[in-house]
Formats: structure tokens, sequence, C-alpha cells
């Protein structure tokens, strides 16, 4: 199953991601099947092929939690963003 997820790249202290088409359960730094784009969470910058990743997501390729907000945040996705850290529930005292 494909998925499209985040590469990491940089040195250490400065991490900027590349946005694959990669195997789910292929290494981070594996081999991918595409690149779509760049996100450098530092600047806060992000560039995706809207037409490239619009067409995986047709053929079936899954974004992870974080990739799917980006798409959101681009304009490719048109659900809402999901959220990624849920605080943990509250435990009753008796």
């Amino acid at each position: 199953m494909l998925a499209i997820k985040l590469k990491r790249i940089g040195k250490k202290g400065q991490a900027t991601y590349r946005i694959v088409v990669a195997e789910k359960r292929s290494k981070m730094t594996g081999k991918f099947t595409d690149d779509l784009g760049w996100w450098n969470p530092h600047q806060n910058k992000c560039v995706v092929s809207t037409e490239k990743a619009a067409e995986w997501i047709k053929k079936g390729a899954q974004p992870t939690a974080t990739v799917h907000n980006l798409l959101v945040k681009k304009g490719v996705v048109k659900t809402p963003k999901v959220v990624l850290h849920k605080k943990p529930a509250k435990k009753e005292k008796k």
C-alpha cells in the first residue's frame, strides 16, 4: 500500500522534509516512488505539487496525518484537519 509521507533531510537541528510517495512499511530514509515537494517547519514554508498529490490520492495513496494537514492547508484535500495530539482523558475520582 502506498503512502504520502515525510522523508527527513538536512543536518542535525535543522531538519527539513521531502514529501514523497513510498510504500507504507518502507523506512523513512528508504527508496520512494515519487517526489511531491518539501516542507521546512522552522520557516513554516511548504511547496507541494498539487496536481501530483491529487493524482496519487486518486490512485489510492493515503497521506499520513501531518502530510494530510499540509495538504488541507494547500487546498488539495477538502476534509478537515486531523488532530495529531489528543489530550488524555481525565480519570474520575470515586
